[in-house]
Formats: C-alpha cells, structure tokens, sequence
C-alpha cells in the first residue's frame, strides 16, 4: 500500500519524451488500470482508443492545436502514444467516469516508469466534423463525447512537485 501513496505523490505530467515506443506489457497493463476506475453505477461509460500510428497521431496533434488556435505547436509534446477517453453522455456521471480511466492510466504509467499526462481539448476535437470522422472509421458509434488525451511514453527529463498550497485541507 505504502508504494501506492508514493506512486501518487511522485508522479508528474511528462511534456518532453524519448523518441521509443513503450512496451506492449506496460501499455496493457496501463489500459486495464483505466478499465477498474470507478464508474457512475458501474455502468462503465467510457472507451478507450489508443493510437500509435504516427500519421494518426499527427492528424490528433494537428486537431487538438486548431482548437488551441496554434497550429504550430504539437499539443502531444512528440508522446509515441496517445490514448483518448470518450464516454457516453448518456450517463449523469460521464465526466467523472472518464476522468476516473485518465487518472488511473496516469498513476499506473507512473508506478511503470512510463511518462504521461493529460491533454485537454477531446471533447472539441471529436465534437468536429473532422473528430466525428476519426470515430466512425475506428467503428465508434453512439453518442461519445471526448473527455482527454493521455499522451505516453518514456520520459526525456525529470520535474519535481511544486509545493502544496496553503489551505489545500479544511477540516470540519
């Protein structure tokens, strides 16, 4: 238990990767800790796609920038991996379950060695017609809304955490 609590506090948002592909072992075991987050009900909402062609990948980076309205950066800081959480709005507790798969992924890509981090902008990407286009060619259908994008891979660099904020914790 006590590597668990460690692994939380020790984990960081990776934005500069190596340019090597992680393991098949270690992406499995990432994307089934995203499968046992806690969901509404256990109703299980969201999905999970995972791209690793880079031409997917780059059409991804390319969207996600259009929404930032900075078409020259990549949003993915060059992760050889991207996972995208969507999750069906028909839940009450869609955001919260997809959040839920993002945090777990990141915590177990932590305990791994695996760099991540969240990337916002899914839900504008796959509310265009370019993002509904990528759902129906993965063969998604139903009503997704895109929650984030955890980018992985093998970190370039090392950050530390910044410190806590004062009155983080209030007890009652």
């Amino acid at each position: 238990m006590k590597s668990t609590i460690q692994d939380i506090m020790n984990r960081r948002s990776c934005r500069e990767f190596q340019p090597k592909q992680i393991t098949d072992d270690e992406l499995n075991l990432i994307l089934e800790a995203g499968t046992y987050a806690p969901t509404g009900m256990g109703a299980q909402s969201p999905i999970i796609v995972v791209v690793q062609d880079i031409g997917t990948i780059k059409k991804l980076s390319n969207l996600n920038a259009a929404v930032m309205g900075n078409a020259e950066i990549d949003p993915f800081y060059g992760a050889p991996t991207v996972v995208v959480v969507l999750a069906d709005k028909g839940r009450t507790t869609y955001l919260e379950d997809g959040s839920l798969v993002l945090g777990n992924m990141m915590h177990a890509a932590n305990a791994l060695g695996v760099g991540s981090c969240w990337i916002h902008r899914a839900k504008e990407v796959f509310e265009s017609q370019e993002g509904k286009a990528l759902l129906a060619q993965w063969g998604i259908t139903g009503d997704y809304v895109g929650i984030g994008h955890c980018i992985l891979g093998y970190a370039a660099g090392t950050s530390e955490a910044k410190p806590r904020k004062e009155n983080y914790i209030y007890r009652v």
